[in-house]
């Protein structure tokens, strides 16, 4: 393993970390190391004992698992200099192995409760109050406070079917739509479901700032409008000269142009990279323009422009028509990752080398799987919740769109 200590290293690291935690630091000691000293003195000596050969095994274990995510680091950086460079990657540039598992001595239930409240008490103390995630009545306030914008609802089936006519123009399959929408939102979800908040029970707070169909981060919405803004200006200005809509429609229509035009003009006053928009995307105005997706017009072309985006990519490296876990991989992932992940030379690789270790330890759905696998669970996940009933309605629409698609052409 590469960066793998050495037997007398590893001893010699965990007796060092160990002394961090059990005894008096000269210099300055960390939480954790004050923590554990600050428990261990309240133990009998039984206790103490097996609490410190508990902490033994845990340095240990630690130590391991930094050099395996080290590893991990340093094969990734070694294959982004081969695809810099054109050159083909091979299974030996990913760890063929997963994260090692802890495997020594537990604490009794008792004492593990006990230091376990005695972390999280500590843990308590230390933090400060993280600022609750915005869900849509901030995104609603948002567009309204700074671009005086109320977006335009329509019932749900007529969402679906404008949703619908975008991808079947485009060339998206019902497949590559309706599976994605089925993980997405497990086949109940509403235009306006956001990330964390049940769709029917309307239950839960928000676990990020996805929203829509196609869970769209409030980035996303940024990145999309800087990238398409012009195009949806100017079918919005099309729709207005139509002869057959009522001067309320018209006008309702040229002051939605306006308003897209002044969010627009906001999302390019910054640098056109990803990490700026989500910068951007979590202010005032960057959450404001999030609300565009719950609009009847713009919200369906916004959302499938974004699943076109990952199809046109895949295209132009080689990999056409995509199925629904296949672009879901890609939102996942990251759409680079994602595409990489379908190569043949990474498909049995462990998924800890396309994750970063956090987003790896909280994302139950990646944890302990190849690449492979990872695709495979997200087709059973897509099969389990096709049948539900928000699911049922969007295949039945695509079908009568794509049916109308075919008999025009």
């Amino acid at each position: 393993m590469t960066g793998a200590l050495s037997c007398a290293g590893w001893r010699m690291a965990v007796a060092a970390v160990i002394g961090l935690l059990l005894i008096s630091v000269p210099l300055a000691p960390t939480q954790a190391a004050r923590g554990a000293k600050e428990f261990s003195a309240t133990l009998p000596p039984a206790q103490r004992k097996a609490f410190e050969a508990y902490l033994s095994a845990k340095a240990t274990y630690d130590f391991k698992l930094d050099a395996y995510w080290r590893e991990v680091s340093d094969k990734r950086v070694l294959r982004k200099g081969k695809k810099g460079r054109g050159q083909a990657l091979g299974a030996d540039d990913y760890v063929r192995t997963f994260p090692p598992v802890y495997d020594g001595p537990e604490l009794a239930p008792d004492l593990a409760k006990r230091w376990a409240a005695f972390q999280a008490q500590q843990e308590e103390a230390r933090k400060e109050p993280r600022k609750p995630i915005p869900g849509l009545e901030d995104f609603l306030a948002q567009a309204k406070a700074h671009y005086d914008f109320i977006p335009e609802r329509i019932p749900e089936r007529e969402f679906k079917l404008r949703y619908a006519r975008e991808a079947v123009r485009l060339g998206l399959t019902k497949d590559q739509v309706v599976r994605v929408y089925a993980l997405e939102t497990s086949g109940l979800g509403t235009a306006e479901m956001v990330s964390g908040i049940h769709p029917i029970k309307k239950t839960g707070t928000p676990i990020s700032t996805a929203i829509g169909y196609a869970q769209l981060l409030a980035a996303n919405s940024t990145d999309e409008l800087v990238q398409h803004g012009g195009k949806f200006l100017d079918r919005l200005g099309e729709m207005a000269k139509a002869r057959d809509i009522t001067p309320e429609r018209r006008e309702a229509l040229v002051e939605k142009a306006a308003v897209l035009k002044k969010m627009l003009a906001a999302a390019r006053s910054v640098p056109h990279q990803w990490d700026s928009h989500v910068a951007f995307a979590r202010t005032p105005r960057g959450l404001g323009i999030h609300a565009i997706n719950l609009d009847g017009d713009i919200g369906p072309w916004l959302q499938v422009v974004k699943l076109n985006g990952l199809k046109e990519m895949a295209d132009r490296q080689g990999l056409s028509n995509l199925k629904g876990a296949e672009i879901e991989l890609m939102n996942l992932a990251g759409p680079g990752t994602g595409l990489e992940m379908m190569r043949p030379a990474a498909r049995d690789a462990p998924t800890p080398n396309f994750f970063e270790r956090n987003a790896y330890g909280r994302n139950t759905i990646v944890r302990g799987k190849t690449a492979s696998e990872l695709m495979a669970a997200l087709d059973k996940r897509m099969d389990d919740n096709i049948g539900n009933v928000g699911a049922i309605e969007f295949a039945q629409v695509f079908d009568e769109v794509a049916a109308g698609y075919r008999v025009a052409q």
